[in-house]
């Protein structure tokens, strides 16, 4: 059939002209083909080092970002342990219950007369050890 279209279209000239013009069409797509598969696993290398650089930024911003947050967490809790130990405390002193303070101070003062009043008494004894509670 190529007989036919090259004796039937101005001598065969035109017929050379598509063959090789086809033919450049063919050998540019094996070209690019070929480039591409030389130059694919570069180009891939150079995607993962820039996915590295990107994860490394992203993670430094984000493990500074949970720093903070986990910062202002705590320092939250301590203000609501804080406003807790306040209420429980105003709480129990509205009821009447005396704090640890006021105790260990009146146990003093309990020592102290206990002491002076064995004196009056005319007993010599030393004063009893007050039981301080375990932390």
């Amino acid at each position: 059939m190529s007989k036919i279209l090259k004796t039937n279209l101005d001598g065969g000239k035109l017929t050379q002209a598509i063959l090789d013009s086809s033919r450049n069409i063919w050998l540019a797509g094996l070209g690019a083909f070929s480039t591409a598969e030389g130059e694919g696993a570069k180009i891939f290398q150079t995607l993962v080092k820039a996915g590295e650089k990107t994860e490394a930024r992203t993670r430094k911003a984000t493990d500074q970002a949970f720093a903070n947050l986990k910062s202002q967490a705590g320092g939250t809790w301590d203000r609501l342990e804080q406003v807790f130990e306040d209420r429980v405390a105003g709480t129990l002193g509205r009821l009447g219950v005396p704090s640890k303070r006021e105790l260990d101070s009146l146990s003093k003062k309990v020592a102290a007369l206990t002491v002076a009043v064995d004196k009056v008494a005319g007993k010599k004894r030393t004063p009893a050890r007050v039981a301080r509670p375990a932390h």
